[in-house]
């Protein structure tokens, strides 16, 4: 492709400005009093009237409960947004702002998944810049301002977004998924408290974790990685490799559940920094269009983009294989990698997910989908190989019944 020197510039500007934006990772807490802890540190930070983001279905069972009681014995004032959907709209947005505003909240947490912590996020950029709406965030680095302090309680395990600089965003009207991406989205605290996982059904259990590991390869297989991230990639997919299936099939063990929140949280560290690829291009636009779960979207999408890289991709497909030792060391790369493809086909068919999406095919809404998918995706995934329209409608015409 003509354009492929201007994208590999442009990735590798980015890749080197990434040092001198200062991305961090958050403090992470583990085993401890969880809502006293959160409490504490709130006090301790000067903050009076937390926002607590969610969605229904987990308040619905209660999943904030345990807060709000430490809240309500300390007397500490606090409100809550609980109408989160599972691609988090510019409506939750607004409204999740209106109710910060309104009621004198000075601080933010999010309790549940990716959808809730991106709605949270941006809910706090706009916070920051009270002239901007969620539109005038979306791309690179249109925050610019610190957040009000914000905790991430993760709910599953797939998303990594409570170490990520990137909140994902459906405009509702248009059905277009993006993404904004600031160092400043990135919480100032996360607990990880595998209790919160030992209830999620399997359905969400497989395809976070599936989304889990998407980040993980697309981070690895990427030209923008550096030592820390392939390490991070690596350790995921290892983790994946040996505790995804199992936190499946027996839900209530806390070492499974526990090893996939740091394969998710690794992952996210190594996306931050590396980037993700066309997966997550295809997968916004499937999600913005049909309402597609990311998860579900990024499990099914994942093998189809891979085994489109052909050659261009063998080679770390073949280290990571070699990981997570699915060949015998002598094969060809191109053996090792069609083998870590298959067995992320298997890892799906395991745990029930479809090999595509029960959707009609229709040329429109796939012409659509393209040209979201190819603008979010150049020049700014560094990926093994540049899909032009074509590639990409291929892609959508294999996944789609």
């Amino acid at each position: 492709m003509i354009q492929t020197p201007f994208y590999r510039i442009y990735q590798f500007s980015l890749k080197v400005a990434a040092y001198f934006l200062g991305i961090h990772e958050p403090e992470v807490c583990t085993d401890v009093d969880l809502s006293n802890y959160i409490y504490d540190r709130l006090i301790i930070e000067g903050k009076k009237h937390p926002l607590i983001v969610t969605d229904k279905g987990l308040f619905n069972i209660g999943m904030h409960q345990a807060l709000v009681d430490e809240f309500n014995t300390k007397k500490m004032s606090f409100s809550i947004y609980a109408d989160v959907v599972a691609n988090p709209t510019i409506s939750n947005v607004n409204a999740g702002l209106k109710i910060y505003k309104e009621e004198g909240c000075d601080s933010i947490i999010a309790l549940g998944g990716g959808s809730a912590m991106d709605c949270a996020k941006t809910i706090g950029a706009l916070v920051v810049n009270p002239k901007k709406n969620v539109e005038d965030l979306k791309g690179l680095l249109h925050v610019h301002r610190h957040m009000p302090f914000f905790i991430a309680i993760p709910t599953t395990a797939g998303t990594g977004s409570e170490t990520t600089i990137a909140a994902v965003i459906v405009n509702e009207e248009t059905h277009h998924k993006y993404a904004i991406n600031d160092p400043h989205l990135i919480p100032n605290l996360v607990i990880h408290d595998a209790r919160y996982l030992v209830n999620l059904p399997g359905k969400i259990t497989s395809t976070t974790g599936m989304d889990a590991l998407t980040h993980a390869v697309e981070a690895y297989i990427g030209h923008s990685n550096t030592r820390k991230t392939k390490k991070c990639a690596i350790e995921a997919v290892q983790i994946i490799h040996d505790h995804l299936y199992e936190s499946y099939v027996d839900p209530h063990n806390f070492e499974h559940r526990m090893k996939m929140q740091k394969a998710a949280y690794l992952a996210g560290v190594a996306f931050t920094r590396a980037y993700v690829g066309y997966v997550h291009a295809i997968a916004h636009s499937f999600g913005g269009k049909y309402n597609v779960p990311h998860g579900l979207a990024n499990a099914i999408i994942l093998p189809y983009v891979l085994e489109s890289f052909g050659k261009k991709a063998h080679k770390k497909l073949a280290k990571l294989s070699d990981a997570i030792s699915l060949c015998e060391k002598s094969a060809s790369k191109e053996e090792k990698a069609k083998k870590f493809i298959a067995w992320i086909r298997e890892m799906n068919a395991k745990m029930e997910i479809p090999d595509k999406f029960d959707i009609a095919y229709d040329e429109a809404a796939v012409d659509e989908m393209a040209k979201n998918a190819i603008k979010e995706g150049n020049p700014l995934y560094p990926v093994p190989r540049e899909f032009n329209l074509a590639d990409f409608k291929d892609v959508y015409r294999k996944v789609m019944k």
